[in-house]
């Protein structure tokens, strides 16, 4: 697949489950040797550049020689592998390679074509580099996480082997791939940009559509559940709101609802709680805040972060701040809020279920008092929840000054980056939680059923994650049917 066509989200998520591997088309090859003879030849003439021949942030007013602009680059992508923390998962580092590639295509970096294309081997051979959470301020762009990404093309750093780390020189050998000689501009490009918080965002996108498509299956499952009414979600009441995402939400579940008996039989009560009534409410916001992260993110992946450009047509080298990460901390941040918020409602519904209400046994306990059942589930979906509300504490409010000054701003978007992770990996668990409780509470409804399309949601589940009846070790039973959900 040509890096070139791929220019959204869905199309870059398709083609990482497609296993095909990555290329540079004629336009981006063409583009890229442009762009690095331009640079060639304004060092040949003598032309003071930021980041070619001057130091690096605060040392940008002292001039390099042109016998040490090599050695300055490799200065650089050593000085700046500093990272600590835990480890950034492979599939995001897969996802950073790709990115990185992405950006240095259209031929505004004035690297040379052996660099990109060693970063495409990388890509296509599974060669990834062990980069660590901590260490980027998501301004002068991912620094530290990003040297770690590109030092191997040096034949230095580590590199993932199965789940094994070790020396770069190890896998590089292996796949016959000696170290590149890196030219002038080519550290600073490569290591200056946003693909660290990007890969985060873009991955963040791609588990939202999942999460969206089980929480609207998981709510629709607990309403029939709880017993609760079907009116909420009738289009009167959605149209004069005139929310797009809470209309899209409602429709949602009516449709999921459609033909179940239980829904359709005689109700006692006149109104439901809020986490069953408010569903669309809730849902919906979440769907309109992730469509426009979805913009941001899908703008990102088509965009140019390093510094600093190179626009060989106009005979110009701006140097800017493209590497500054706010939009991204910023749509990060509210990501994470709501997407926290479809656990909030998911986790007051599995309260409600187990509460001894509506036909339903206290805590779904075969046996209540000599058995438990779900009481410390629905703990540790509370726990989750009110750790989601600590993660969500927005990082793109916070700015600390770097580089004696120079680097007076920045979006700590490496840290809304990580933080998101978290958050999508709570949600997916606490959505886990809601669907073994609700298909627990199920069992109290039989033998009626619930409509078609929620009964064959249900089978698939239970054929794969066990119901459990009495009291038991439940904890491998929440981890699979988080496994089996957003697989």
């Amino acid at each position: 697949m040509l890096v070139e066509h791929l220019n959204s989200i869905e199309q870059l998520k398709n083609f990482i489950q497609s296993g095909q591997q990555l290329e540079l088309g004629e336009n981006s090859i063409n583009a890229i040797n442009k762009s690095h003879a331009y640079i060639l030849d304004k060092i040949k003439n003598e032309f003071v550049i930021y980041g070619i021949n001057t130091g690096f942030g605060s040392l940008c007013n002292t001039v390099i020689p042109n016998e040490d602009l090599s050695q300055l680059q490799y200065n650089l992508l050593r000085s700046h592998a500093c990272g600590t923390g835990d480890y950034v998962p492979q599939d995001i580092v897969r996802l950073m390679l790709l990115l990185k590639v992405k950006s240095l295509s259209y031929g505004y970096s004035g690297v040379q074509l052996v660099t990109v294309q060693r970063l495409v081997d990388f890509y296509n051979h599974n060669v990834l580099p062990v980069v660590y959470q901590q260490g980027s301020l998501g301004a002068s762009g991912d620094l530290a996480p990003l040297s770690h990404l590109c030092l191997p093309l040096l034949g230095e750093g580590e590199v993932w082997d199965g789940n094994q780390i070790v020396d770069a020189q190890v896998v590089l050998k292996r796949h016959s791939l000696s170290p590149i000689q890196l030219g002038p501009k080519e550290g600073l490009a490569l290591i200056n940009g946003t693909q660290f918080m990007s890969a985060y965002g873009i991955w963040a996108q791609i588990e939202a559509e999942k999460i969206l498509h089980n929480a609207a299956r998981i709510a629709a499952c607990s309403i029939d559940a709880f017993d609760a009414r079907y009116e909420p979600f009738l289009p009167h009441t959605h149209k004069i709101r005139n929310q797009s995402g809470q209309k899209q939400a409602a429709q949602e579940i009516l449709e999921l609802l459609k033909g179940s008996e239980i829904n359709q039989s005689q109700k006692t009560q006149v109104q439901d709680p809020y986490s069953f009534r408010c569903i669309p409410q809730v849902h919906g916001a979440s769907i309109d805040a992730l469509k426009h992260v979805e913009r941001i993110m899908t703008d990102e992946l088509n965009a140019v972060t390093d510094n600093p450009n190179i626009f060989p047509d106009d005979d110009m080298v701006i140097s800017g701040g493209n590497f500054h990460g706010q939009t991204l901390a910023l749509s990060m941040d509210f990501a994470a809020i709501a997407l926290a918020e479809l656990a909030n409602i998911s986790e007051r519904r599995i309260y409600k279920l187990i509460g001894g209400e509506r036909g339903l046994p206290p805590f779904l306990a075969s046996n209540a008092g000599l058995e438990s059942g779900f009481m410390i589930a629905q703990y540790t979906a509370a726990g989750i929840v009110s750790q989601n509300k600590q993660l969500c504490t927005p990082a793109s409010v916070d700015s600390i000054v770097s580089s004696n000054g120079q680097e007076d701003h920045v979006s700590m978007g490496s840290n809304a980056a990580t933080k998101l992770y978290r958050v999508v990996k709570n949600v997916q668990q606490v959505l886990a939680i809601e669907m073994l409780t609700s298909m627990r509470a199920m069992t109290y409804r039989r033998p009626k059923k619930s409509s078609e399309v929620l009964e064959s949601y249900m089978s698939k589940f239970e054929s794969e994650v066990r119901i459990p009846v009495g009291d038991e070790y439940l904890s491998p039973i929440l981890r699979k049917a988080a496994e089996v959900l957003f697989a």
